[in-house]
């Protein structure tokens, strides 16, 4: 025999309180970016729900990492929100990152060539030999951001610090070891850390050989002074370049190469990236082919 349906509940008052996507904000009298860091999570959270329905999910991932990272990375943001070097500081998740193998063509002397040691290679345009030789790699521009963050100091920037960055050309050959550049050490540099913990580089899209996700090599020492040698290395680790830009870059005049080494590789294949996916050596891709391309990665390293 059918009961009645319980009473419906009274309706709640209604709020007047001011709403922001949905929500209320959480101090009614303060503008919606004085909000405080649990608002501004619980945003992110919410626009990544939204952009993962769209297929952005690579954006999302940038911005729901605001969850983890540090007081000083937000205010950071805060303080300056169209730097996207502090967008890159946000997306840190106050972890170390990954060590990962320098590769068999470190040139850090620790195999045999050394380009630590050669005087010009402190530079922030690295597409073009020194010494010896002048040669220009071709290919198209990409600019290398790294934010390196101290875990030993709640996250914050690590100014003064030194970056060695290096990768193969857009024929897949590395400078100093591969016998069509053997002569050559373009796509390799030193670069310091600014006031926001950030090194950057003027570089080529690398290309994509075969067995491996196409990526950048770094290391990270604590200053210029002590970037000598892998003796003094903090941090090893690499930048994985996301699939949707690689596969637009290879699809340009040079890259012809890349089409078929891509195509049958995946970051779960990857023999560096596999066993996460890369999740966390994902750099952040914004631009595009006519503006320029610029890929951002947060670097947590460890100087205690």
């Amino acid at each position: 025999m059918p009961t009645n349906p319980p009473p419906s509940a009274p309706h709640p008052a209604i709020d007047s309180s001011p709403i922001f996507e949905g929500r209320q904000l959480h101090h009614p009298d303060e503008p919606v970016f004085d909000q405080g860091l649990a608002f501004d999570v619980e945003t992110l959270i919410d626009r990544r729900q939204a952009l993962k329905v769209m297929g952005t999910v690579g954006l999302g991932v940038g911005l729901v990492s605001l969850a983890a990272c540090s007081p000083a990375a937000s205010a950071l943001l805060t303080a300056n929100p169209s730097s996207s070097s502090a967008a890159a500081a946000t997306g840190a998740d106050c972890t170390p990152i990954p060590e990962e193998t320098a590769g068999p063509f470190p040139g850090d002397g620790s195999n045999g060539p050394d380009i630590l040691t050669q005087s010009g290679v402190v530079r922030s345009d690295i597409r073009s030999s020194f010494g010896t030789s002048t040669t220009t790699a071709e290919g198209v521009p990409l600019t290398i951001r790294l934010t390196i963050l101290d875990l030993a100091n709640g996250c914050a920037p690590l100014a003064g610090a030194a970056v060695y960055v290096w990768h193969c050309d857009r024929d897949g050959n590395y400078s100093m070891y591969s016998q069509a550049a053997a002569n050559e050490n373009y796509l390799r540099g030193v670069g310091e850390t600014d006031a926001e913990g950030v090194a950057m580089f003027q570089s080529i899209f690398p290309a994509c050989y075969s067995g491996r996700w196409p990526h950048v090599h770094f290391e990270v020492y604590r200053s210029l002074a002590t970037a000598t040698g892998p003796a003094n290395v903090i941090a090893t680790s690499q930048i994985a370049l996301p699939a949707d830009i690689c596969a637009t870059v290879y699809a340009t005049s040079g890259y012809e190469s890349s089409v078929r080494t891509f195509s049958q590789v995946s970051l779960a294949t990857d023999n560096v990236f596999r066993d996460d996916g890369g999740v966390r050596e994902l750099g952040t891709l914004t631009g595009s082919l006519g503006t320029g391309l610029t890929v951002d990665l947060p670097v947590p390293v460890q100087t205690a």
